[in-house]
């Protein structure tokens, strides 16, 4: 059989290559003669990079920048075949790497200034995979790297930390006017929530960044009243458009920028070939860390599943953990969809024995299919 392997990563446990080879042991116990063809997954977050590279290679840049709490760091990005080149935010203002610092310090400048010096360096085709990141500023840090001039009543000049939201007196969007010109900007996001409000990136997705509950209706204004200046010498306002929310509002931030907000695993799943092999395919093999009615708003193997739906090929989901919703609509989406957890057992225990428990769970998904297409094994 001809097998295509497309999982995201196990967060903590695996990254998506891993996963994948993983799935082609078991798998190969069992189809002594399978093809299987590994694509790796993401949907813009943390690991995008990576299955990227896994997939279809590409020439690794590296740039000097400051993390989301202003400490120098040298961080990668990735040039692909087809000459766009992807920056992963959670490389550069990750949640893991903020520590215990207070999400008010925070900032997103280090996102500006790769962004800034791949202009410079003459970077045409630019892509920003917005997940995993650790800042709340409504992208002003970013900006504020991008030439965006902040200033407080005093005239002191602002870095767009949070907390400088509330003081910003005048903006200067000189800086800004032609700092992309001749640049196409993607933004990779699962994330449609706007800017502010009920929906928006602080009450949504604030308190998992360290916005306290009783913080929430203060920063929200913050961010409110920061975009309503920038919204103001705009042609159009952008802070309640989809994604502006995403990744702390810096989806805001690259819209202010040009940039055309798509589907971070739409997107992969095009510069890795994903639908062409699929489409040649026997069986789709797919999974998560967890899965649950998350997975079907824009996660990777949604994508995968909607792929080979088109493709008219089965497509199972092999994820550590499956929380199926009332309605089916998660198991409706997928020919089987199998957990790792075959046992009680710990999440650490789960994490540590994901190698093994994926490559039998494949095993035992390759014998069920094997069973009823004589001959293929």
């Amino acid at each position: 059989m001809r097998w295509v392997i497309a999982p995201d990563s196990y967060k903590g446990s695996l990254d998506a290559a891993g996963v994948a080879q993983a799935m082609r042991q078991g798998i190969a116990q069992v189809d002594h003669q399978a093809v299987c063809i590994l694509r790796p997954m993401a949907d813009g977050g943390e690991g995008t990079l990576d299955a990227l590279h896994a997939a279809v290679g590409g020439e690794w840049l590296r740039y000097p920048v400051c993390n989301a709490v202003g400490q120098s760091m040298d961080v990668d990005c990735l040039l692909l075949p087809d000459g766009t080149v992807v920056l992963e935010v959670a490389r550069i203002i990750g949640l893991p790497d903020a520590g215990n610092s207070d999400v008010k310090d925070r900032s997103s400048r280090g996102v500006g200034q790769l962004l800034r010096a791949l202009v410079r360096d003459g970077y045409h085709r630019i892509a920003v995979a917005l997940g995993g990141s650790s800042t709340n500023d409504a992208g002003a840090g970013c900006l504020a790297a991008m030439g965006l001039q902040l200033m407080d009543e005093a005239g002191v000049v602002l870095h767009g930390r949070l907390q400088d939201l509330a003081s910003v007196h005048v903006l200067n969007t000189d800086g800004l006017a032609s700092c992309m010109d001749g640049v196409s900007l993607e933004v990779w996001s699962d994330v449609e929530n706007p800017l502010i409000g009920p929906q928006g990136a602080t009450a949504v997705f604030g308190p998992q960044k360290g916005v306290s509950a009783r913080d929430i209706q203060e920063v929200d204004g913050w961010i409110a009243y920061f975009a309503g200046l920038l919204d103001a010498g705009l042609p159009h306002p952008l802070r309640d458009l989809p994604g502006s929310g995403a990744a702390g509002g810096l989806g805001y931030a690259m819209q202010v920028l040009g940039g055309r907000m798509v589907s971070g695993a739409q997107a992969v799943a095009q510069h890795i070939g994903l639908a062409d092999e699929i489409a040649s395919a026997d069986w789709v093999l797919t999974g998560e860390g967890r899965s649950d009615s998350q997975t079907l708003s824009g996660k990777a193997p949604a994508c995968v599943a909607s792929l080979a739906r088109q493709a008219a090929v089965p497509v199972s989901l092999l994820s550590g953990a499956i929380i199926a919703d009332h309605a089916g609509a998660l198991t409706g989406a997928f020919d089987g969809c199998y957990s790792l957890c075959n046992r009680p057992m710990t999440l650490g225990e789960a994490m540590n024995e994901a190698p093994d428990r994926i490559a039998q769970q494949a095993e035992q998904l390759a014998r069920t299919i094997l069973a009823v297409r004589p001959g293929r094994g």
